[in-house]
């Protein structure tokens, strides 16, 4: 039954690389008068998909014009384990501005076990004022018809490694299922990459590890009709202890403890750069070290627009987002995440040449 005395909320989970960013781009841009607020969760001193996000232009401005908050950015690693020290003061500040608020959106790392966050909707504070309108998994077709479930397997399986309290043989297709085991719908991404085939295939695997009625439905490029993904009214917090996945303890309990300490976050900063030339120094860097991620922004000389740019394993994607401010310094900024990262060779490697 519809409670519209609740906040619906919308988790949006799924690996790196996998489209949940866009698929969020594309809601704040076709909101129609919904207010909105946004939960990001991203590494890096600066939340790069926070700022991606912001750019839009969406979100509520006040009398002086800017942001008024609507956008909150968790930059202290998984949503799972920041739940308690950042997720519920976040929330608290969103309930008292409750009549302010039509949805919630909540992206999660692509490390991010999705149970423990749909959990966290039963503390009391939080269960009086929000509901869980559905858990939506994003799944990457051309991966998963390829076998890897993600577009960067050994970089998503490395750091499921680094959990202790996990040892399975093949913890990437687990983490799959587990993501699925969570859904209330299931979004295909990247069909423009993948074949009729490819699709029928991973529909075929991905029906084999959800409920009969969660629904797939496809999304080319994040584009998708915004009352198929928001209104599902799940409420997703009163069965997700039905929803039995790998990561459990013996009581049935699920693992909501993780150690990413050994995750590295490097931040560079660089002058106006050659597109090529980066896009070089970028694959040389991810062929050298252990970087599971890149991202920032890069100022091109003689181009009036920023430029956005996403690195995922060896594969980068790029595109121009706004134009830069005229009060806005000019700088390339970029995010390397990954393991074990030395950083003084990535600026060595980085600046090589440029």
């Amino acid at each position: 039954m519809k409670n519209r005395q609740k906040i619906p909320a919308t988790i949006v989970t799924g690996f790196l690389g996998s489209g949940k960013t866009t698929l969020l781009r594309h809601i704040l841009a076709n909101a129609n008068g919904r207010r909105i607020a946004v939960i990001v969760n991203e590494f890096g001193e600066l939340g790069i998909d926070g700022d991606i996000l912001r750019g839009c232009g969406i979100g509520c401005e006040d009398e002086a014009g800017e942001q008024s908050g609507q956008l909150y950015e968790l930059a202290n690693g998984c949503m799972c384990c920041t739940v308690q020290e950042e997720f519920y003061p976040v929330m608290r500040k969103l309930i008292e501005r409750r009549d302010e608020i039509d949805h919630i959106l909540i992206e999660t790392s692509g490390l991010a076990l999705p149970k423990p966050l749909v959990q966290a909707f039963n503390w009391p504070e939080i269960k009086s004022a929000c509901t869980v309108d559905a858990v939506v998994t994003v799944v990457d077709v051309p991966a998963t018809a390829a076998g890897q479930f993600a577009a960067n397997p050994a970089a998503v399986d490395a750091q499921r490694k680094q959990d202790p309290n996990l040892d399975h043989e093949s913890p990437l297709h687990e983490l799959f299922e587990d993501q699925l085991i969570s859904a209330d719908l299931v979004v295909l991404s990247k069909l423009d990459q993948a074949s009729a085939e490819d699709r029928a295939r991973v529909e075929a695997i991905v029906r084999e590890e959800i409920p009969a009625q969660v629904k797939i439905v496809a999304a080319d490029h994040g584009q998708i009709d915004l009352d198929v993904v928001l209104g599902l009214d799940s409420a997703s917090e009163e069965t997700i202890h039905e929803r039995k996945g790998h990561h459990e303890h013996e009581e049935g309990h699920a693992h909501d403890e993780h150690d990413h300490d050994d995750f590295d976050s490097i931040v560079v900063k660089l002058p106006e750069v050659d597109r090529d030339t980066l896009q070089a120094r970028l694959e040389q860097i991810v062929a050298k070290h252990t970087v599971y991620r890149i991202k920032g922004f890069v100022a091109l000389p003689g181009k009036p627009m920023r430029l956005v740019v996403h690195g995922v394993g060896k594969r980068f994607d790029s595109y121009f987002d706004r134009m830069w401010r005229a009060d806005e310094l000019r700088e390339t900024y970029l995010v390397f995440i990954g393991h074990d990262l030395d950083e003084a060779a990535i600026r060595a490697d980085l600046n090589e040449g440029l």
